[in-house]
């Protein structure tokens, strides 16, 4: 018969810290990096169906972003493809996309050039509208909707 010093409470053995969670979540595709203060990423296509895609890679390269290397992101290089035919070495890469940063201020400016392009373009189509006014029949360009909630039918 076994020693009742030797053996463990009841309490400390219970099925809720046995059971594993029970609500289950699609995996990411992509993991996310832990958050680094003023750094924003972002996943970097470098191939396309397997053939390399040096365009879109140079291009995003050219406009600011990094390559993230792999020692400064240990959490993820569980996750990494050992690629031997990669051409960006020491870094992270998942499924032909390699993991970017950028400063955050960088992200701010890219933001107001985009939406100083839509403002001016939607001012364009304005312009180009109203130009066409006859006082017989006026057009108006309205900027404004109104949703009304009533009880139907």
């Amino acid at each position: 018969m076994a020693n009742p010093e030797n053996r463990l409470t009841r309490e400390l053995d219970t099925r809720a810290t046995t059971q594993r969670p029970t609500s289950w979540k699609p995996p990411e595709t992509l993991p996310s990096p832990n958050p680094r203060p003023g750094v924003a990423h972002r996943w970097i296509r470098t191939a396309l169906m397997g053939n390399f895609d040096p365009t879109n890679a140079s291009a995003k390269l050219r406009e600011g972003w990094e390559p993230c290397k792999a020692e400064d992101y240990p959490e993820l290089m569980v996750l990494a493809d050992n690629n031997p035919n990669s051409r960006f070495k020491g870094n992270i890469e998942i499924g032909g996309l390699m993991l970017c940063r950028i400063p955050e201020e960088f992200m701010k400016q890219r933001a107001q050039h985009f939406e100083n392009i839509n403002k001016s373009q939607l001012e364009s189509v304005d312009n180009s509208f109203l130009r066409q006014n006859d006082p017989r029949m006026p057009l108006f360009s309205e900027k404004w909707s109104t949703v009304y909630f009533g009880k139907g039918k």
